[in-house]
């Protein structure tokens, strides 16, 4: 009897020695360094279990010892993971991976927005981006406004321009919804910290303006000095006088050269005919060209011209004589560069 007993205690403690040894063995598996030499890119769809996603991960080269780190699982506890795209380095460890997986740590896809684009510019390049859940393509402007809460309102100038970092899968409405959101909130911090008697009504006409700046500024150290222009010209009823809003009036019609019927041609947007600001904006403003909106440098200039130095700096002037001696010298250092 004693040794049944014995070699039963035998086997006992070389069975406890074997599922230790395994139990280590397995643990190391699971934090040694994985198979793959590059960065591997997975797709973890919808209501995909952990068993699965390990056992494609594993026919990819991306894990080893799948069985025994499954076995692991069940002992500590299966994760739960999250769907979406994933970046893996180069050897990532399986505990790293499932570590990823279960925070959500997504691959995030970028889209860049770039100031002084239209609206037109921003719907092309997100129904262009592969990443994007397109739900809104191709339709018209006033559904994509309807679709993101803000029916009836006019979609230009409302989009903040910058770059956006975002999940795969992510639908261009929740893009739009953000981007809107984001100069909403820009829009309204530099209304509410505006110049006293800035001669704007209210933070659209800012937003207006601020489009103006926007697309009349070459060099960034100059846009409060462009906005002072505009802003002096309004508290003196004169006509804005600015090109950017003629071209945006003549539409897909613009062939990139603006003559001087183009100037007479009554337009809403042409503010050489009309008085004070246009209807809407004309272009996707930086949260720069806001602040000189709001915040604009009056010097007494009403008027500016391209120096032609190639460095988008400006002339300014205060009488009508100082601008066309610096129109004269602009032409001049134009045919002489010719």
């Amino acid at each position: 009897m004693r040794k049944v007993v014995l070699s039963f205690l035998v086997l006992l403690a070389i069975g406890a020695a074997g599922a230790a040894w395994f139990w280590r063995q397995a643990d190391s598996w699971l934090h040694a360094p994985g198979p793959h030499s590059a960065a591997v890119r997975y797709t973890v769809k919808p209501g995909a279990s952990v068993r699965s996603v390990l056992a494609e991960l594993e026919a990819q080269g991306v894990i080893a010892h799948r069985r025994a780190i499954e076995l692991r699982m069940r002992m500590r506890g299966w994760p739960t993971i999250k769907s979406g795209r994933y970046e893996f380095v180069a050897q990532e460890s399986a505990a790293d991976i499932l570590q990823q997986l279960a925070e959500g740590r997504v691959l995030l896809e970028t889209l860049t927005v770039i100031e002084g684009w239209t609206f037109a510019d921003m719907q092309r390049v997100v129904a262009a981006h592969p990443e994007i859940k397109q739900t809104l393509r191709g339709r018209e402007v006033a559904e994509v406004m309807q679709a993101i809460g803000h029916g009836g309102e006019h979609p230009e100038g409302r989009f903040y321009p910058d770059t956006y970092r975002f999940a795969a899968g992510t639908s261009d409405r929740d893009l739009f919804a953000l981007a809107y959101r984001k100069m909403a909130e820009t829009l309204e911090a530099s209304w509410n910290s505006r110049t006293p008697g800035v001669p704007l009504a209210n933070a659209y006409e800012a937003l207006i303006l601020a489009s103006i700046v926007e697309k009349e500024t070459g060099l960034a150290s100059e846009r409060p000095r462009i906005a002072g222009v505009f802003t002096t010209r309004l508290r003196r009823n004169m006509r804005l006088q600015t090109d950017p809003t003629v071209i945006y009036g003549i539409g897909s019609a613009y062939d990139g050269n603006i003559r001087e019927r183009d100037l007479r041609t009554d337009t809403p947007y042409n503010t050489y005919t009309r008085g004070g600001l246009p209807p809407t904006p004309i272009a996707l403003p930086s949260r720069e060209a806001i602040q000189a909106a709001t915040q604009p440098l009056e010097t007494g200039d009403i008027f500016f011209v391209a120096t032609g130095t190639g460095d988008g700096s400006h002339v300014f002037s205060a009488t009508l004589e100082e601008h066309n001696a610096a129109v004269a010298r602009y032409l001049a250092r134009l045919r002489g560069s010719r």
